[in-house]
């Protein structure tokens, strides 16, 4: 139940990191298990599991949109569905879930069996009962979500929703539906989150809504100014035919070796991890990656939305073992609290086995995805079809 609650909370960002994984050390506490392992476990749901989600969730569209523009480098009307891994991710949720379970129960939790807890007892957090005015909250914010979903089920029905393209389509990458799932995600967050502030008492009025939102917005500041420079990286590729140049190369070099499409993308998956120990943030490293390998595995036929999902493995295994992950000190302060010896490398070796596992079973999961022939997500598929002559595609010619 704790790695389902941590899958869950991907669809609320970085939330999980301050709510989920110190809530797991109290929910084992109190269920008499060593609370460093429900630290484990909940850490890694929350960011060894990062790209496993069942429910659609901010990631989606910022990888997709670096996705599409480092796909029409090369072709230049290419669309990629926000949605085009949802299938893989939705069932990466239940791999995350079971490999995460075994590996806590029979790996991580015999190693933790002589550690003993020192940490001041009467600093520790614990479950209180829930008010009377939490649980009113609670109740109603679910009935708000539950209203809001049946509201968005009642007007994308019809066949003539406006929320339909011109095919009468859903989830085409031009439905107006797709187009507007950053702001339906936001809604619907904000709707049952009012809801349960005024029921609960937390909330007395408008004023204290834009004092959350703005306190909320305060760890949006990284991720600006890194979008900012993300943006010029993405245009300087695009304009000065850079990216165009080392996809040209970079895929020539691919036809020469004729590995089979599988071995390249596990290829991908285990440069996006080693990355990952060094560049911890998600939208980072694809900013900087994908110009580079999307037109260039578009070029020997493999799909932008394939090379993404390959992407997405690699960068959630290795979260949970490098220290450069902008929270991995605060999962180390969560572990202080009990076991006041606990260290970096205390926690990268009881993380070490999920890591590990978990790369080894995605990989699996992808290569059977990809072998049994089901689509990724919705307009997610393996192959880009016909050979792309890239001179069509720059403004200067390649050949003199």
């Amino acid at each position: 139940m704790l790695l389902f609650v941590a899958i869950l909370s991907h669809s609320a960002g970085d939330t999980g990191y301050v709510l989920v994984i110190p809530l797991g050390a109290i929910i084992f506490a109190t269920a008499g298990r060593h609370p460093l392992l429900g630290i484990v476990a909940a850490f890694a749901g929350v960011s060894g599991g990062f790209s496993a989600s069942i429910l659609p969730s901010s990631l989606d569209p910022l990888l997709q949109g670096f996705t599409q523009s480092a796909a029409q480098i090369i072709a230049p009307t290419r669309i990629v569905n926000p949605l085009c891994n949802y299938y893989f991710t939705s069932a990466s949720a239940l791999m995350v879930i079971l490999v995460g379970w075994w590996i806590t129960d029979c790996v991580v939790e015999p190693r933790l069996a002589g550690v003993e807890l020192d940490g001041d007892d009467a600093n520790q957090p614990g479950l209180e009962p829930l008010t009377s005015a939490e649980i009113l909250g609670l109740s109603g914010a679910l009935a708000a979500l539950l209203i809001a979903c049946g509201l968005l089920v009642a007007g994308a029905w019809a066949e003539t929703s406006p929320l339909r393209n011109a095919k009468h389509h859903l989830f085409d990458h031009d439905s107006p539906l797709m187009q507007a799932i950053v702001p339906l995600i936001f809604l619907l967050f904000l709707i049952p989150g009012i809801v349960y502030g005024y029921l609960s008492g937390t909330v007395k009025s408008h004023r204290d809504i834009v004092a959350g939102m703005i306190k909320s917005m305060g760890s949006m500041n990284y991720y600006l100014v890194l979008a900012f420079f993300a943006a010029q990286f993405t245009a300087a590729f695009r304009d000065s035919n850079v990216g165009v140049l080392l996809a040209v190369k970079g895929a020539d070099g691919l036809q020469t070796l004729q590995l089979p499409p599988q071995v390249t993308i596990v290829g991908i998956i285990i440069i996006s991890a080693v990355l990952d120990l060094v560049v911890g943030s998600a939208s980072a490293k694809w900013a900087l990656l994908g110009p580079i390998f999307v037109p260039m595995l578009m070029r020997v036929g493999i799909s932008p939305e394939l090379t993404q999902a390959a992407y997405r493995v690699g960068d959630s295994c290795m979260n949970i073992i490098t220290p450069l992950m902008p929270y991995f000190p605060l999962v180390v302060v969560y572990c202080q609290r009990y076991v006041k010896k606990t260290g970096i490398g205390t926690l990268i070796s009881l993380m070490l086995p999920y890591s590990l596992t978990f790369m080894i079973a995605w990989i699996g999961l992808l290569l059977t995805f990809w072998t049994c022939g089901w689509p990724l997500g919705i307009e997610g598929g393996y192959t880009y079809p016909g050979a792309i002559e890239l001179e069509s595609a720059v403004k200067l010619p390649l050949k003199p």
